[in-house]
């Protein structure tokens, strides 16, 4: 009966990884084609306001489309393309959080320091940006790639990643609410105008940080918990548990995409933010 038991937990988080990478395919793949033709057409605004989106959508794509690999090494672990599943997971470790922690950063400084916002607007900063970013992306999937086999520390790496990222929108997100309880006095109508509209736009930065800040949390709390569990106990075993941790990151790769279509207003029936 206990032979059984490590065989039929494979089987079961086979099956939940082999679910969850199917539904990102299916789901997140056309979502963010979408989200992407939408930023490129200039449908939703302009490109150089969205490019840290464009790029989102960018990275998620493309680890959607290694999902095929993904359910290839699922059920035909024979062919021993592992690495190349380690490397596009990067894409999701790093990649997902570092362009929504840059969106954050952007509605941040948009609020809380207008000047700094205006000065570097242009689309030429936020190109060379996006640079940097994508050169951090690659390097992480190719550490993934190399310690692919050693979970215990690339989770570490992750955790040490998601507390960084969710600390960091969550200061975002208290500055601009901040912002939003203290609007600028004045009078006359058309200065009580002027603030009003100042107010909608602090009020809808503050939701883009709160979606996400939320969304982020969704993905990344279980991994917090579970690594952190394990490194405070040491029977706590990371293996299968990671892989379900791992799976609800998986199947949330189109969370991000709705909420982009719910704000541009998208979405059949729900007004945009």
């Amino acid at each position: 009966m206990n032979s059984s038991n490590p065989s039929s937990l494979e089987d079961y988080t086979k099956i939940i990884m082999g679910i969850s990478t199917s539904i990102n395919l299916v789901m997140g793949l056309p979502t963010n084609v979408y989200v992407l033709w939408l930023i490129v057409s200039g449908a939703s605004g302009t490109m150089a306001l969205e490019f840290f989106a464009l790029n989102l959508a960018v990275s998620e794509m493309l680890f959607c489309s290694s999902n095929v690999l993904h359910l290839v090494n699922i059920y035909v672990p024979s062919l021993n393309i592992y690495s190349f599943v380690a490397f596009s997971s990067g894409l999701l470790t790093l990649g997902r959080p570092l362009f929504q922690t840059c969106i954050c950063l952007e509605r941040y400084l948009a609020v809380v320091h207008p000047v700094v916002f205006l000065r570097y607007k242009p689309l030429r900063y936020r190109l060379g940006c996006c640079v940097v970013l994508w050169a951090v992306i690659i390097t992480s999937c190719c550490i993934s790639m190399l310690y692919g086999k050693n979970q215990r520390f690339l989770f570490r790496i992750y955790l040490a990643e998601y507390l960084f990222f969710l600390s960091i929108n969550l200061f975002f997100g208290l500055s601009v609410l901040r912002a939003l309880k203290q609007p600028k006095p004045g009078e006359g109508g058309g200065v009580e105008k002027e603030r009003d509209r100042g107010s909608d736009i602090k009020m809808k930065a503050f939701k883009i940080i709160l979606l996400i800040l939320v969304s982020m949390m969704i993905y990344y709390l279980p991994w917090i918990v579970l690594v952190t569990a394990s490194e405070l106990s040491k029977d706590i075993v990371l293996g299968d548990a990671g892989i379900v941790c791992f799976s609800i990151t998986v199947v949330t790769g189109f969370v991000q995409p709705l909420l982009y279509l719910h704000r541009t207003g998208r979405l059949p029936c729900i007004r945009g933010l």
